[in-house]
C-alpha cells in the first residue's frame, strides 16, 4: 500500500467497509459518508487515515492487489511442472471467484475511472501489466516460443474468462482449456525447432 505508516484500528474498519462497499456498489457510486457509516468513525477520522477518497480507493486496489498476486504466487509454487505454472494465473481464478463474483476490481476500477492519470487507473493497469509480464516470465521458463506473443494470448483469455464470469457459461473452464493448448503449441514449437 502507499501509505507507509501502520494502519489504526479505524483505518483498518475504513479500508474494510470501502473496499466491501466499491467493490459490491461501485467505486463512484460511494461516498465518503457512507463509508464512514459502515466503518463507524468520522469523516475526519477517514480524512485523517487516507487523505482523500482517491487515496482510500488506491489503498482498496492495492490491498486487493496484494491478495491476488499472493493467491498467484501461491498457485505457481503449487504448480507440478513449468507448464502447469504458466496456467497458474489461470487456475489461481477458480479459488478468486469464489469470493469475489462481481468480476475483477481491476477492470472493474479501470471502467469506472477512464482518466489515465487517476491514481486508482494507474494502479489498476499496473496490475494488469503485472499479470501479463507474469505471463511472460512463466512462458519463457517454460521454454514457449514467442513467449510475448503467447503472455498476450494468455492475458486475454484470463480477462476474458473474468468480464464473462456472471454469464451462466462456464468461460474459465474453456479458457483454461484453450491457454493449455496455446502453451502445449508454444512447447512443442520449441521442442522442434531446437531438434532441427
Amino acid at each position: 500500500m502507499s501509505e507507509t505508516k501502520p494502519m489504526t484500528a479505524a483505518g483498518r474498519r475504513i479500508l474494510d467497509a470501502a473496499g466491501e462497499l466499491f467493490y459490491s456498489r461501485g467505486i463512484t457510486a460511494v461516498g465518503v459518508d457512507l463509508i464512514a457509516e459502515h466503518s463507524g468513525v468520522t469523516k475526519r477520522t477517514l480524512y485523517n487515515q487516507f487523505g482523500s477518497k482517491d487515496q482510500l480507493v488506491v489503498a482498496y486496489l492495492e490491498e486487493r492487489e496484494q491478495r491476488w498476486q499472493l493467491l498467484v504466487r501461491e498457485t505457481i509454487a503449487a504448480a507440478a511442472s513449468p507448464i502447469e505454472a504458466v496456467l497458474a494465473p489461470l487456475e489461481a481464478q477458480r479459488t478468486w471467484n469464489q469470493n469475489n463474483p462481481r468480476g475483477c476490481a481491476f477492470i472493474n476500477a479501470l471502467a469506472e475511472l477512464p482518466d489515465p492519470t487517476h491514481p486508482a487507473h494507474v494502479v489498476a493497469t499496473q496490475e494488469k501489466q503485472w499479470l501479463i509480464d507474469l505471463f511472460r516470465e512463466l512462458a519463457a521458463a517454460a521454454g514457449c516460443s514467442a513467449p510475448d506473443t503467447l503472455a498476450t494470448q494468455l492475458l486475454v483469455l484470463h480477462e476474458g474468462a473474468l468480464v464473462t464470469q456472471q454469464l451462466s457459461l462456464d468461460t474459465l473452464s474453456v479458457s483454461i482449456k484453450l491457454a493449455r493448448e496455446l502453451v502445449l503449441a508454444a512447447t512443442s514449437t520449441e521442442s522442434q525447432a531446437a531438434s532441427a
